[in-house]
């Protein structure tokens, strides 16, 4: 009887063995790259698309190569959904402005300002007018108040160089929105105000000055339609916030890991020196949440901030 029971176990197990995989089989074991989830990185969409999608597909291949994960660039529809996306986890990774920056930390706990531009410290917006207009640069903020009864545009509604900053100065000059010629514009990005006042749509918008130099540099922006009016003083702007859901993922230490791979980013080095210019920075700089400060309570001044 014991016999004929260990028989009929082998008999059993035997087909068993013969589905299992062999060493020799041709099934092979999943790569560990394939196992690790991307680190999402996005944007706020400031800048013409085209130039965005280039600018952070170089970067995602460099921190892909620094950071040992992969990692992808996912393009936004406008700075609201940047924000949302952070919140719910869809975005790990995420350049954003002053505003929308203080705005999804505020959202998120344990989400950290790790890094900015060497000129995002001492940031400026421009204003600008369509010469037709008979607007002449100012020297004083103050002066700011030859805006009234004129079409003025800003950029997106959230954007701190675009629209939060601008406006405070205003207020600063005495002007509300009501004093502009009907309802002041939103562009939308940097890139339309240009356009948008070149084209006498507005007699006046603020922007960026970052961009607006770099439009200017390279060629793209007709000096005999479009005039400076005033530079605003300096504040705080863009920076890099991380969502603390990477901890979980990669491990305690990697916010810190991802600021020193954006800190390494070399001028000398051709390829990351194409991604320098592209941000039109030379180097990433340490920030931290607290020097948003100032941004934050002029966001809840003006009532972009709850």
């Amino acid at each position: 009887m014991k016999k004929a029971g260990l028989l009929g176990v082998l008999l059993v197990l035997l087909p068993l063995a013969a589905c299992s995989p062999q060493p020799n089989s041709t099934t092979s074991a999943p790569k560990a790259s394939d196992q690790v989830q991307p680190l999402v990185a996005g944007a706020i969409p400031d800048q013409d698309p085209e130039k965005l999608q280039r600018l952070y597909g170089k970067l995602a291949d460099y921190l892909t190569k620094e950071l040992g994960v992969p990692v992808q660039y996912k393009p936004v529809t406008d700075y609201t959904a940047a924000v949302t996306a952070f919140k719910v986890g869809d975005l790990d990774l995420v350049w954003f402005g002053g505003l929308t920056g203080v705005q999804a930390r505020l959202q998120v706990p344990g989400a950290e300002a790790i890094a900015q531009r060497d000129i995002d410290e001492k940031f400026h917006s421009v204003f600008i007018a369509n010469k037709s207009s008979g607007l002449t640069p100012i020297q004083d903020l103050k002066e700011l108040t030859a805006l009234k009864g004129r079409t003025f545009t800003f950029g997106s509604e959230s954007s701190t160089s675009g629209r939060l900053m601008p406006q405070y100065f205003l207020q600063q000059a005495g002007m509300s929105l009501n004093d502009f010629k009907g309802q002041p514009g939103f562009s939308s990005s940097h890139d339309a105000t240009i356009k948008l006042v070149e084209a006498g749509t507005y007699d006046a918008g603020v922007l960026n000055e970052q961009v607006w130099r770099d439009r200017v540099k390279a060629g793209e922006v007709n000096l005999d339609k479009v005039v400076v009016l005033w530079q605003t003083p300096a504040y705080y702007d863009y920076h890099w916030v991380v969502n603390p859901q990477v901890k979980q993922r990669y491990g305690e230490d990697f916010p810190q890991k991802v600021q020193a791979a954006l800190l390494k980013l070399d001028p000398k080095v051709p390829e990351q020196k194409e991604i320098l210019d592209l941000f039109g920075a030379q180097k990433f700089i340490p920030t931290q949440n607290g020097n948003y400060a100032k941004i934050e309570a002029v966001g809840r001044e003006i009532g972009k901030i709850k």
